[in-house]
């Protein structure tokens, strides 16, 4: 069966990360990497190709994505991979020492910063590197270039030059070849660039603050406008790379479930650098609780196998026999073996990593086409239906205390979630707290609209709720003369627990308890919490729209001493709001508790 790209590139997330392309014997074909991997591997199906890149698509069966935290992340992961794998249609160095550097020469007055491929003995002056890739030194260079204006052309240019090029008109060169810069300023901001390269971003960042705060007393706002501007970018360079640590050897276990589907990812790292992830999807035929899993998950992973046990096993939920595992663990290993899910720092984000990757697989899993297809005809044959439904609607209801009541609106087809078609509805106008009177109102909206023209019927209306809320979609559909249009309401059990739903067929009188195994009852329980995640979101956009008049002034906690730090550390207001808790919490004086406050404060 050939590749359903469609199908998969519904399902992949923009998130930046690597790609594996996979034959049919599950051999890699190629690695790649992307900032936004739903638009890289898009570009693989659709517009012209080289010839070479058809092969190549026309060999795919499948395609494995490792969700990572930035580019950079991706393009080391890459590195690893394809050295592991090493993939017939990636280019394959023949060894290590052909890896890139960056040369900064002593000879000249206003050095350059020159990419080399290969390290001479008599150059005089300094070599950064090596880099993981050509794509690594010359986005780097690049960077160094746009936040300190080094200049990038050759000696021979520069030394005709009479009026300065296109790259001091647009900001990226100070203009040492007409004199704009003193060799001495010009070095300053060299050496700068040199320690970003080094890794010592944190010591030029806290210099530049200083400076601009001098020059902000001098009253010269034009060069402290300069430098603020240089500290939002290195701000932004200094997100943590903790793919590459420099140290701990873990391997990050996450599980991620929905209903009729789970997926457990494994995450391993080795020396501080991510090696990749893998991902599982064992069949839980016991209904077991997702500790009880992952802990017979892990003992099989481990004591089943030989397989390599490192020092640190992670776990994104709390094993119920934690202790028993870990003492298995090392008996096998031979040595002490941490297991656990309390983690901070670069293991904490280890795990969020894992399950970032468990849950991006998990949608991957569920938009599958032989899946989707699978639950449609299940749910024709349990509501007894002449046709498999085409289009499916369902509309929950979301408030906080009757504050900004938003009702949603998604769409599920043959294709699973028809996200295109999804709508919110901001409620008004009716007593607090009335999720009756906002069903009625969302659902009047919704069916007036489609009688003008607007959109596509569907065949199946499903509202979140129990008699009351299928009574409510009744009236609206008798008062609108809405026909052809099946009800059916989900209302859930006595425990609220997941797979005891009661469903309401068209009157509150006809009622239906699938089994837990159904898929019918696994894609209404999935159009279901699609609905509520869509009507939650869209109320606390809402609500913090509303809501979001705060300051740095008005956070509890935030003083006059604290306010300068934050605004010293970022270099404005600006780089504050753009800033993510860790990178709060890393400001002096600004534990994690108060860096979640300020956060919340800034982004609701």
């Amino acid at each position: 069966m050939s590749f359903d790209s469609r199908q998969f590139l519904s399902s992949v997330t923009q998130s930046p990360g690597v790609y594996r392309m996979l034959d049919e014997q599950g051999e890699t074909l190629y690695v790649g990497k992307a900032r936004r991997l739903k638009a890289r591997l898009a570009s693989y199906f659709r517009g012209a190709l080289n010839t070479k890149t058809q092969a190549l698509v026309a060999r795919i069966a499948d395609i494995q994505v490792t969700v990572t935290n930035s580019e950079t992340e991706a393009l080391l992961l890459e590195q690893t991979l394809i050295k592991d794998k090493r993939p017939p249609y990636n280019i394959l160095l023949r060894d290590d020492k052909s890896y890139p550097f960056v040369f900064v020469t002593d000879r000249h007055p206003f050095p350059a910063l020159e990419y080399k491929r290969v390290r001479t003995r008599h150059d005089d002056g300094r070599y950064l590197g090596p880099y993981p890739s050509s794509h690594a030194v010359r986005d780097s260079l690049s960077l160094m270039q746009k936040i300190f204006r080094i200049r990038n052309c050759e000696d021979t240019v520069f030394a005709h030059r009479s009026r300065p090029c296109l790259q001091y008109q647009i900001g990226r060169c100070s203009a040492p070849c007409v004199g704009y810069i003193s060799e001495a300023d010009y070095r300053r901001d060299l050496e700068h660039a040199v320690q970003c390269l080094e890794g010592k971003s944190e010591a030029v960042t806290q210099e530049l603050t200083r400076d601009m705060e001098t020059a902000s007393q001098a009253l010269d706002f034009e060069e402290a406008a300069r430098l603020r501007d240089q500290i939002q970018q290195l701000r932004q360079l200094q997100q943590r790379q903790f793919v590459d640590t420099g140290n701990g050897d873990a391997d990050a276990f996450a599980l991620a479930s929905r209903p009729g589907a789970l997926c457990i990812s494994v995450l391993s790292v080795r020396g501080g650098r991510l090696l990749g992830a893998n991902h599982h999807t064992p069949r839980n035929g016991l209904d077991l609780a997702p500790d009880n899993l992952l802990g017979d998950f892990i003992s099989q992973y481990y004591l089943g196998q030989a397989r390599e046990i490192p020092a640190e096993v992670l776990t994104s939920h709390e094993l119920s026999d934690t202790d028993l595992i870990a003492g298995a663990l090392e008996t096998r290993a031979g040595k002490r073996v941490r297991l656990t899910s309390r983690v901070r720092g670069h293991r904490a984000q280890w795990l969020e990593l894992a399950r970032t990757n468990a849950e991006q697989q998990l949608d991957s899993q569920l938009a599958s086409q032989s899946q989707l297809a699978r639950r449609f005809e299940s749910l024709r044959d349990a509501l007894d239906l002449d046709e498999v439904p085409a289009r499916l609607e369902c509309f929950d209801i979301s408030h906080s205390q009757g504050e900004a009541t938003v009702a949603s609106c998604v769409v599920f087809d043959a294709n699973g979630p028809r996200k295109s078609d999804y709508r919110r509805f901001n409620i008004k106008n009716i007593e607090p707290g009335d999720d009756y009177a906002a069903m009625r109102q969302a659902l009047t909206r919704r069916f007036k609209r489609l009688q003008e023209g607007e959109g596509e019927a569907p065949d199946l209306l499903i509202v979140d709720g129990g008699k009351g809320q299928l009574n409510m979609a009744r009236e609206v559909f008798a008062e609108l003369g809405v026909q052809h249009v099946g009800l059916i309401g989900v209302a859930k059990g006595t425990t609220r627990k997941a797979g005891l739903e009661t469903l309401f067929i068209e009157t509150p009188d006809r009622t239906m308890d699938l089994d837990t195994s159904s898929p019918a009852l696994h894609l209404l329980q999935h159009i279901r919490d699609e609905s509520h995640r869509f009507a939650i979101t869209g109320h606390r956009t809402r609500r913090d729209k509303t809501r979001r008049t705060s300051t740095l002034q008005e956070i509890p906690g935030i003083g006059p001493r604290r306010r300068r730090e934050l605004l010293r550390f970022f270099g404005g207001l600006q780089g504050v709001k753009n800033a993510n808790r860790e990178e709060l919490a890393r400001v002096p004086g600004i534990n994690a508790s108060l860096a979640e406050s300020i956060y919340r404060a800034l982004h609701g």
